[in-house]
C-alpha cells in the first residue's frame, strides 16, 4: 500500500515547524542567495515582502515551503489569509520519473518518489517535466534534490519529520486510501460549517493521484497550485505528428518550387532557341 500525506490547510498555522523538521533531519544547509556577509557577520537578506513568507519557493535546500496567501477583496472589506505547508507531491503518474534518462528518479515500494544521488547526472530534463516546480537544481553537488517523503524514516516504520512535528496535525503521514477517507469526511464537516469551497486537491483525479495531497479552502491557483497539471510528454505524440506534417508540407513545397523553377529554365532556353 501507497504512504503518503494529507495536508488538512484549514488548521494550519503557519508556524514553519515543518520547514525545521524537514531541514533538520535532511540536514539541509541554508539557501545560499538568502544569506550575505555584512560587516564581517552572516545576515539574511531574502525579504520578500510577501506577508510572512520569506523562503519564497521550494529549492535544492528547501524541500518544503509553507506559503502564506493574503486574499483581500478589491474593496478591501473582505479579507481571507491562507497558509499551506507545499513540498513534492509524489504524483502517482510522476513526470520526473517519465522523462529521467538514467533511472536516478525512482519510485520505492511505498509509493514515494526519490532521487538516487549516486546516478543522478545532473540533467535537469526532470526539472521542466514536473509541473508543480519542486525540483531544483543544486549547484554545489551539480544534481539536484526534492523532498523524499522521509524515505529512511518510513522504511523503518516512523512517519515523515515534517507530520511527527506538525503541532497541529495539519499533515497526517499514514496509507493513501485510509487519508483520503478522512479527507473526504473533512471536507463535508467544512462545509456545513460554511467553508462552502472546502475541496480535495489531488484526489486520483489529477495525475492518477497525489500521495501527497491536500484540503484547500478556495481555488488551487489560490495556493499557487495548477487546476490541471499536465505532464508535458503527454503532448509528445501530438507534437511528434505536427512537426512530422510541417516538415512533410514544406518538403512538398520546396519540390514545388524546385519543379517550377526548373519549368522557367526549360522555357525560357527554348525561347532562346527559336529567337533568330
Amino acid at each position: 500500500m501507497a504512504k503518503g500525506m494529507f495536508v488538512d490547510t484549514s488548521i494550519c498555522i503557519g508556524c514553519k515547524v515543518c520547514q525545521v523538521a524537514c531541514k533538520e533531519w535532511k540536514n539541509l544547509e541554508g539557501e545560499p542567495d538568502h544569506f550575505q556577509e555584512v560587516d564581517g557577520r552572516l545576515k539574511a537578506v531574502n525579504f520578500t515582502g510577501n506577508s510572512y513568507d520569506n523562503t519564497g519557493h521550494l529549492s535544492a535546500t528547501n524541500w518544503r515551503h509553507v506559503r502564506f496567501i493574503e486574499k483581500i477583496t478589491p474593496d478591501r472589506s473582505n479579507v481571507a489569509w491562507y497558509m499551506m505547508s507545499d513540498s513534492c507531491k509524489h504524483c502517482a503518474e510522476a513526470g520526473c520519473l517519465e522523462v529521467c534518462p538514467t533511472h536516478a528518479l525512482a519510485r520505492t515500494d511505498l509509493g514515494n518518489v526519490i532521487v538516487q544521488q549516486d546516478v543522478c547526472n545532473g540533467c535537469r530534463a526532470c526539472i521542466s517535466a514536473c509541473p508543480y516546480g519542486v525540483i531544483s537544481y543544486n549547484r554545489q553537488t551539480g544534481r539536484v534534490n526534492k523532498c523524499t517523503l522521509c524515505d529512511d524514516r518510513i522504511h523503518n516504520g516512523l512517519e515523515t519529520a515534517c507530520a511527527k512535528a506538525c503541532p497541529t496535525d495539519s499533515i497526517v503521514f499514514g496509507e493513501v486510501d485510509e487519508l483520503r477517507v478522512k479527507a473526504r469526511q473533512r471536507v463535508e464537516t467544512l462545509k456545513t460549517q460554511g467553508f462552502n469551497q472546502a475541496q480535495i486537491y489531488g484526489d486520483t483525479d489529477i495525475l492518477g493521484g497525489l500521495n501527497v495531497f491536500y484540503l484547500l479552502l478556495d481555488d488551487p491557483e489560490v495556493y499557487g497550485q495548477p487546476r490541471a497539471p499536465q505532464l508535458p510528454q503527454k503532448n509528445l505524440i501530438s507534437d511528434t505528428l505536427v512537426s512530422i506534417g510541417t516538415a512533410i508540407v514544406l518538403g512538398l513545397s520546396a519540390l514545388i518550387a524546385f519543379r517550377e523553377r526548373g519549368s522557367r529554365s526549360n522555357q525560357n532556353l527554348a525561347e532562346e532557341k527559336v529567337e533568330p
